[in-house]
């Protein structure tokens, strides 16, 4: 079967690292197998949903690469769900309830003072026709549930045990028992649909063929196949991954609006880098940095995906950006570093690449290479002597070694004293690029101008 997935954050903040790894996860199953991937966005919560975070979230998983290849919003599907709730109330299974929360909370109470589990008791469904009319006459404004499975005709309206199963894609056989749970409240008091119901009706429309979502929602896909199977729709196969934690190991959950996409990309790393941490935390696979989404796709398997939780940390994903870095070739870089006013070509980026932790650090080192620096002279003596040693140009990668092999013999400095003295003198910094292919890069006028303790 040809994958159909989706990915359907809700509008009311910045998606975030735990979103990203699920958006990553559907989008690589589609591309691994030709599949399709829609953006959904999960907008019907009226009062925190935003078009500024719904472009946001357009932004940033076309900065990570995720493109997708259709999408739609739940705020123009009001129609459809309408349809759709009123054929559960045709069928008898969705039905309204008049109790208010408070009234909810002290049954919820007694039931459990009575050692009972604490789930809705049908009471609503015991309401005669009349009784509903003086509720409406009353002003009260019913909320729907979707009555559950899970009773047969012994036991009238009590619950029993009613195993919904399935094999997840992630982690094998999975069951629910509904007799467990309470009817779910698909249809709030002012007329707004809950998640619960609004997935289902569209994941039927739009053809999902297959769901990865985080393991919090493994109890509400016991629940919606119930729906799917009410509304007459197909059951999709379903994948529950892990979810993270922090590198303390608690969960992050309190600490992602710091980890959103935004941060990473204010803080200067790689979409792939990012994309690389999302896909393979949690996974068999050694987290390594791929240039190419055609990698991650092609090495992609949801058994890799372990049940335990995958680790996040910060810092790892800056490590892994510097990784990217390092292994990246001029020509993937070169249009960016002419657009930053860095030069130098191919043998800049080689010379420097291995010292980068984010792609500006490079700016750094074009200052160094061809900028104005304050050179820090720590023997003036010595830096002289190494200024009337200086050869002249043409220079090679051989320069430094011909330079520093007669200064040692005119000086008797070596090791620390020898070199130090030369890298804060030609570049001001504690340490960098090997010295034998920046040379070259500083060129004979700037060296001397350093050497002789001139800003240059």
């Amino acid at each position: 079967m040809t994958p159909r997935v989706r990915f359907a954050p809700s509008p009311t903040g910045r998606i975030h690292i735990g979103n990203v790894r699920t958006a990553t996860l559907n989008w690589l199953l589609a591309k691994k197998h030709g599949g399709t991937f829609l953006l959904r966005l999960d907008d019907t919560d009226r009062e925190r949903s935003t078009d500024e975070f719904a472009q946001s979230i357009r932004d940033d998983l076309t900065w990570l690469g995720l493109t997708w290849n259709s999408q739609a919003r739940q705020s123009d599907r009001t129609a459809r769900y309408d349809e759709a709730a009123n054929q559960l109330k045709a069928a008898g299974v969705l039905y309204p309830c008049f109790e208010t929360e408070d009234e909810l909370d002290r049954r919820r109470k007694r039931q459990l003072a009575m050692h009972r589990p604490p789930i809705y008791d049908r009471a609503s469904l015991k309401l005669s026709k009349d009784e509903i009319a003086a509720h409406e006459a009353a002003g009260r404004r019913p909320h729907w549930r979707f009555r559950l499975p899970n009773t047969d005709a012994a036991h009238g309206l009590e619950p029993q045990p009613t195993l919904v199963s399935w094999n997840d894609l992630i982690r094998g056989d999975q069951a629910v028992d509904l007799g467990s749970l309470s009817d779910p409240v698909l249809i709030r008091g002012d007329g707004t649909y809950l998640y619960t119901f609004t997935s289902v009706v569209d994941d039927i429309d739009f053809g999902i063929t297959h769901i990865v979502r985080g393991e919090d929602h493994v109890t509400n896909s016991g629940v919606q196949i119930a729906i799917f199977e009410a509304l007459g729709g197909n059951v999709p196969a379903f994948g529950h991954h892990s979810l993270l934690i922090g590198a303390d190991g608690h969960a992050l959950s309190k600490r992602l609006g710091a980890l959103s996409v935004q941060s990473f990309r204010d803080s200067g790393l790689e979409p792939m880098a990012v994309l690389s941490h999302a896909a393979l935390v949690g996974t068999s696979d050694a987290i390594e940095p791929h240039a190419h989404t055609a990698e991650l796709a092609e090495m992609f398997d949801l058994s890799k995906i372990s049940t335990a939780p995958g680790r996040f940390d910060v810092e790892d994903l800056k490590s892994l950006n510097a990784k990217l870095l390092h292994k990246m070739a001029y020509a993937d870089v070169a249009e960016r570093l002419v657009a930053m006013g860095i030069g130098g070509g191919a043998a800049f980026w080689d010379a420097v690449r291995g010292n980068l932790n984010i792609f500006d650090d490079a700016k750094m080192w074009w200052t160094v290479v061809a900028g104005s620096i304050e050179p820090v002279i720590e023997d003036r003596a010595f830096t002289e002597k190494a200024l009337a040693l200086l050869p002249a140009e043409p220079w090679s990668a051989d320069t430094w070694g011909q330079w520093t092999s007669a200064l040692k013999a005119a000086t008797g400095a070596k090791g620390k004293a020898l070199f130090h003295p030369l890298r804060m003198a030609l570049t001001a910094q504690e340490a960098g690029p090997d010295l034998k292919t920046l040379l070259p890069l500083i060129g004979h006028a700037r060296a001397s101008a350093r050497l002789s303790g001139a800003t240059s």
